[in-house]
């Protein structure tokens, strides 16, 4: 297993429509692999392929809690197929916009169909904070940020601290 690098916005790549894998081999898996590491190793919940630049529809997931055991989910070319007309407001992060936070509105409730690290396919029904956290990764697969559910106004001051911040890192190194 590698440690993928984690593309911070603005780049354009976070901004690219993912394509479809064609099934779960031996190399998605590797991938899966990969980005639960990273995720894991970078402190987050959830990851998509496109945040490593890789633009396939691939999201890992694991919401459980420090002191319990890890609850890993692997989906690849996930779909909704039912989300609840009931919303949910949750505070949103995003490994691709490191130290930035802001309350996202989604359905409270989603059904997604998946296929597993096996190639099967699944449904899994999740709401709450696991919910929120599948439907985050599903818009990097549409090259959607949380930001872009947010007022325009927050959403240029969070993009501005980040512009900033990747200019003083340059210019450091």
């Amino acid at each position: 297993m590698a440690l993928l690098p984690i593309l911070i916005a603005p780049d354009p790549g976070l901004k690219a429509k993912a394509k479809p894998v064609e099934k779960v081999d031996r190399g998605i898996r590797a991938l899966m692999n990969d980005m639960m590491e990273t995720m894991h190793s970078a402190k987050g919940i959830g990851l998509a392929a496109p945040q490593v630049g890789i633009l396939k529809r691939v999201i890992v997931v694991d919401v459980s809690a420090a002191d319990e055991d890890p609850q890993p989910l692997y989906l690849a070319n996930p779909e909704i197929l039912w989300a609840s007309d009931d919303t949910s407001l949750h505070e949103e992060g995003c490994l691709s916009l490191p130290e930035h936070f802001a309350d996202v509105e989604r359905p409270a409730r989603v059904r997604v169909r998946y296929l597993d690290r096996e190639n099967e396919i699944r449904e899994i029904e999740a709401d709450g904070m696991l919910g929120t956290c599948i439907q985050h990764e599903m818009d990097h697969l549409e090259g959607t940020l949380f930001v872009d559910r947010i007022s325009s106004l927050k959403r240029n001051m969070i993009l501005r601290k980040l512009v900033k911040s990747k200019k003083a890192e340059a210019a450091a190194s």
